[in-house]
Parts: C-alpha cells; sequence; structure tokens
C-alpha cells in the first residue's frame, strides 16, 4: 500500500501544506509510505472554472473528484499498482455514489481497479472524527477548494452571487 497524496484544488498553498504536514506526521507514526504528487492549482482550476459557482456535492465536486482521481490512476498506472482506493467518502458533505461512479468510469478507462466504498457508513465518519481527535490532528472546516472556502463566507460578494445563481436569498448551511 501506497498512499498518494494529489491535491490540487487545496488552496490557498498554505492550507494545502498544513494537511500535507498532518498526513506525513501520520504516515510516518504508523510506518506507510507517502507519495506526494504535484500541486497545480492552475490547471485544477482550469478544470472546475465553468462549474465554480454550483456548490457543495455538485457537478463541480464530480469534475474535481473526476481531475483528482485522475492524477490518481495515472500515477498506479506508471508505477504498477492493480487497484486505486480513495478516502473522500468520510465526509459528510461528499457523495460517495458520485465518488464511486468516478472511480468506476477511471477503472474502465485505464484498466486499474477501483475499491468502491461509502466510509461514513456504519459511523466511519464519527470514528474518523475521534480519531483525529485522539492524535491531535488538525479538522479542517472546508473541503479544501477556494470555492468552498468562499462559499462559508456569508457576507462575501461570492456568496452573494452564488446565492444568486440559485435564485435564493439565502442558503441555509449544510
Amino acid at each position: 500500500m501506497v498512499v498518494y497524496y494529489y491535491n490540487p484544488n487545496i488552496a490557498p498553498r498554505s492550507e494545502y501544506d498544513r494537511r500535507l504536514d498532518e498526513l506525513d506526521r501520520y504516515a510516518r507514526s504508523e510506518a506507510f509510505p507517502l507519495v506526494v504528487g504535484g500541486y497545480d492549482a492552475r490547471e485544477w482550476t482550469r478544470a472546475v472554472r465553468g462549474l465554480r459557482h454550483q456548490g457543495e456535492r455538485s457537478a463541480r465536486c464530480g469534475a474535481c473528484f473526476r481531475f483528482r482521481l485522475a492524477g490518481v490512476f495515472r500515477y498506479a498506472r506508471e508505477n504498477g499498482f492493480a487497484a486505486v482506493a480513495t478516502v473522500l467518502s468520510v465526509s459528510p458533505h461528499k457523495d460517495a455514489a458520485l465518488i464511486n461512479e468516478v472511480g468506476r468510469s477511471l477503472a474502465a478507462e485505464s484498466g486499474i481497479g477501483f475499491i468502491e466504498a461509502d466510509f461514513k457508513k456504519h459511523d466511519g465518519f464519527r470514528r474518523a472524527t475521534a480519531l483525529s481527535r485522539e492524535r491531535g490532528f488538525y479538522r479542517q472546516n472546508y473541503c479544501g477548494c477556494i470555492y468552498s472556502k468562499l462559499e462559508r463566507d456569508r457576507s462575501s460578494t461570492w456568496f452573494r452571487k452564488y446565492c444568486a445563481d440559485r435564485g435564493a436569498t439565502r442558503i441555509v448551511p449544510r
């Protein structure tokens, strides 16, 4: 097993580095190999730009999953791995069915297996949260992309645009 950290969606760079530092600390404590993929936020932004105002659990997330998982599948193919898995589905804000659909599609395209999961089931999110608290891990308050970060600021111009695109005057947080 190798953990491949490929998250060019995370912004700002300081947030990316903070999350990577936490994973690196965990990898060292559990003695598993960690490989870090490139950080090209511009490429990721181009991949989701037209969907930027769609919000969490939208087509924007699907494009993000596809972009990031395609990078993982590329790494797997170049390094002789038989299968890919992801922990994306542990978040209650992520659509596990969509993640698995993207994974199956990339598996069919690449000839590399995809291990489907919905890690939030069977108290997975609660257990992951408890584990992270036990170990003193940093816990972020947004998925990682700049758009998600902006959507959390209810007083921002971005948030007003986000609401306007939905024909809403107020969006209730999830």
